[in-house]
């Protein structure tokens, strides 16, 4: 059997294990498994951004309030307003001083209302994602089984395939072999096709004259657009 011969007949067979695997691939059981494991491992990092997001929102509460005290304060000054003005003091002055001390307080409190309010919606998406996480912990064993049992369903005909494969995978060289599980893992399927009307057979693209030259004498060359590898008889 000539290499041609032994890779066609490879792919061949390989097309029933292509297509296991995609059926596998896209099964629900799969998807569920895939999707509750994903989950599981990005969520504790979420978790503790959540909670780190918290704390810091709520340190900076703190302070917020603090300065809204302190800034609270300053309005004692005004206190002996009187007396000021009595003594000569400019009441447009202290007028203008005590506006701006208010204002300043308006402030900090409209500020602080948006960081209880963002501490309060944080806490609550902490304890969601919590509660999520809890779900997908019960869920995740009973998934994985259900995964396992589609893939061990069909463990006998992959293993019967692969055994013909290996046989065949005798006939032809390392490089070639090499060469087509690189594509195979690509997601290249199928990876070897037959030159038609100077096209590939595959996306119909024209290798150019210099490359189809290579096809003489038994050569192949790869297509510029699908990158499958091209024969001609």
């Amino acid at each position: 059997m000539s290499q041609l011969q032994a890779i066609l007949k490879y792919q061949e067979i390989d097309k029933d294990l292509y297509k296991m695997e995609r059926e596998l691939a896209g099964c629900d059981e799969r998807k569920e498994y895939v999707k509750l494991k994903k989950f599981l491992e990005t969520a504790p990092e979420k978790l503790d951004s959540l909670e780190a997001k918290a704390v810091a929102l709520k340190a900076e509460a703190v302070e917020l309030s603090k300065k809204y005290v302190a800034t609270e304060e300053t309005l004692k000054d005004f206190e002996h307003l009187d007396e000021l003005v009595t003594g000569g003091a400019d009441i447009a002055f202290y007028k203008k001083k005590a506006q701006s001390i208010v204002d300043q307080l308006k402030k900090i409190k409209a500020d602080l209302n948006v960081l209880t309010t963002n501490v309060k919606e944080t806490d609550e998406e902490y304890q969601k994602l919590k509660k999520q996480v809890i779900s997908a912990q019960k869920q995740y064993p009973e998934a994985s089984e259900k995964y396992k049992a589609v893939k061990a369903a069909k463990e006998a005909d992959r293993k019967a395939i692969e055994a013909q494969l290996a046989t065949i995978a005798k006939e032809i060289s390392a490089e070639t072999m090499e060469k087509y599980q690189t594509k195979r893992k690509e997601r290249i399927f199928p990876v070897v096709g037959e030159l038609m009307g100077n096209r590939c057979p595959f996306c119909s693209m024209e290798p150019p004259l210099a490359a189809r030259n290579k096809l003489t004498g038994g050569g192949t060359i790869e297509c510029d657009n699908c990158h499958r590898i091209i024969f001609s008889k």
